[in-house]
């Protein structure tokens, strides 16, 4: 039966990331998400519902606009593959339970987010802003009932308004900090807001996603600089990385740490 439930949010995760695909298309450039139905963003013809199924249309049409033949991003495929395996992912580690249903969201807004920073630059107010809202929605409800934030470690509503203050918070002072030593932005107000939202659902294990987060940031960085497609002064949109830092961190957290911890005090 756990098999079975296992498939059921794969394929609804490959249903949803379809769905996220819109959103990362559209919200940027100001479309509405509702209609009209999708279309070829080459030729805009209207495609089909049955060319607007999950990873299977691609593999049928070979990759290729139905009418244009031009090819389809790749990006699209990527994101429902993406979103399904995280869903079913989430299933594992939260059974059926509140937790699977935060998790779901929280793992949606991410998606989201991270690829619409790597195409623009930018983690818009439309998003974040409503995600936010919603999070501290939640935080205030965890109040009143059985606590079911953060999703890592002890479920205490005061560790959520910690991760929120802390995460924003630190990631504001490295904004600050930055822009005074480097003289120019090192730091968006839109990853400053995203460190806010991860900590909500994270919790003290936000510390291990932003470490995470910067961690990995750091070795892109660097090894585009050493390939020569990246100078010192251009800009790496830091958002992709941090989501990358708290998906993992959601999942791994603790034995993330306790590995570390374990390393340290071998050292």
């Amino acid at each position: 039966m756990r098999f079975f439930i296992l498939i059921f949010f794969l394929l609804l995760g490959l249903i949803v990331g379809s769905f996220l695909n819109v959103c990362i298309y559209r919200i940027p450039i100001n479309e509405s998400i509702v209609k009209p139905s999708s279309k070829c963003p080459k030729c805009k013809k209207p495609l089909k519902p049955w060319d607007n199924i999950p990873l299977l249309s691609y593999l049928v049409l070979g990759g290729k606009c139905r009418y244009c033949r031009e090819p389809i991003s790749l990006k699209y495929p990527l994101v429902e593959f993406i979103t399904g395996v995280l869903f079913a992912l989430a299933f594992l580690k939260f059974d059926l339970s509140l937790s699977l249903v935060l998790g779901i969201f929280l793992i949606s807004v991410l998606v989201v987010l991270t690829f619409i920073d790597l195409s623009y630059l930018i983690i818009p107010n439309k998003i974040i802003y409503p995600s936010l809202v919603i999070a501290l929605a939640l935080v205030a409800i965890n109040f009143f009932t059985v606590p079911f934030l953060p999703l890592v470690g002890a479920k205490n509503p005061l560790f959520s308004i910690c991760g929120f203050l802390g995460g924003g918070g630190f990631l504001f002072l490295v904004a600050i900090l930055g822009e005074k030593i480097f003289k120019q932005e090192v730091m968006g107000g839109g990853d400053i807001k995203l460190a806010a939202l991860l900590g909500i659902f994270l919790g003290w294990y936000v510390w291990l996603a932003l470490f995470l987060g910067f961690l990995f940031g750091s070795i892109v960085g660097v090894t585009l600089m050493l390939l020569k497609q990246k100078g010192r002064k251009d800009f790496v949109p830091f958002g992709p990385f941090l989501a990358l830092g708290g998906i993992l961190t959601l999942f791994f957290g603790p034995q993330i740490y306790n590995l570390y911890a374990s390393l340290w005090m071998i050292g």
